[in-house]
């Protein structure tokens, strides 16, 4: 470039320039690999997105996780749970056993803030997005909890005779989910949402197949790398719990919805997720699917990340 054509498109730079402090300022840490729905101004959203088949190499669409997030008088405490990996042992979840034991309702209270949140990931194709439709026709990750999961059961598990079980991950007789949002309490509410008919994705297998091999692995969320030691993560707890002098500060995180979890019940109580049936008809795939253990991941921190800016 001239130095004349850089006097010529000042402005046009600038404005560039503009834009891209905007993305940068609001997009911090943000994973393009996920998408996210956004809501308008009085809190309502909508989008229509496909779950997808378990990516190559892999035998379940989704990954599950659970996470503990929650702020002590040494700072704030964020990490995976090893009762994801199917471990009994805990740190937090021994704590919070003594606190509900203790009969107090003050140790009560402070062991529901403690207990443990669950979310899962899965694969998405983005057939509806009104906010960003630049975002439509591509294949995502995207990160949800128990209120989608359980009508992603409903549908392939229905409680009615005279409903018909859906394999919603299907590429061909699988079915769009309609996301609605809408604000409730201050929380995204999603109990307006459903599922479409049953309908193939796409006509052309030759599509099809380019969709399925765009998909990220789920089972890299679970890996042993995500975890911490039970030592590490005790030693971590002591911290927060004030065992050691840190002042608290806020975690980076990026603020996401919450499915707030009621006051009542214990603070361990079982998540009511039963696996779900068998698909109907195996994923025509055109390489052999390796049989693994199920993988799952997660981190619920958007309610936190609220109240540590309280």
């Amino acid at each position: 470039m001239s130095f004349a054509d850089l006097k010529r498109k000042s402005q046009n730079n600038f404005d560039f320039l503009q834009k891209e402090l905007e993305k940068s300022s609001s997009n911090k840490n943000v994973d393009d690999r996920f998408w996210k729905p956004e809501v308008d101004a009085s809190g309502n959203g909508y989008a229509v997105i496909r779950f997808l088949p378990a990516p190559e190499g892999e035998t379940i669409p989704w990954a599950k996780l659970y996470s503990h997030a929650f702020q002590g008088p040494g700072g704030w405490y964020i990490e995976n749970s090893l009762t994801t990996l199917g471990q009994v042992k805990d740190p937090v979840g021994e704590v919070n056993r003594r606190l509900w034991n203790s009969g107090s309702d003050e140790d009560k209270e402070t062991a529901r803030k403690q207990k443990r949140k669950l979310q899962y990931y899965s694969n998405i194709y983005v057939v509806k997005d009104p906010k960003h439709p630049e975002n439509e026709g591509k294949v995502f990750l995207y990160k949800y909890g128990k209120k989608i999961h359980d009508k992603i059961l409903a549908a392939m598990q229905p409680e009615f005779q005279d409903e018909t079980p859906v394999n919603v991950f299907d590429l061909w007789e699988g079915a769009n989910f309609k996301l609605k949002i809408k604000k409730v309490a201050g929380y995204w509410n999603y109990d307006s949402s459903e599922f479409d008919s049953v309908s193939a994705l796409s006509a052309d297998d030759t599509e099809l197949e380019t969709i399925w091999k765009q998909e990220h692995s789920l089972e890299a969320f679970t890996a042993k790398d995500q975890f911490k030691s039970y030592e590490e993560l005790e030693a971590r707890l002591n911290l927060v719990l004030g065992i050691g002098q840190r002042p608290a500060t806020r975690p980076s995180v990026d603020d996401e919805e919450y499915e707030p979890v009621a006051a009542t019940g214990g603070f361990n109580d079982a998540d009511i997720t039963p696996a779900p049936s068998a698909f109907r008809e195996q994923m025509s795939a055109p390489s052999p699917v390796k049989q693994e253990a199920v993988v799952e991941d997660d981190d619920a921190l958007s309610y936190f990340a609220r109240l540590a800016e309280e």
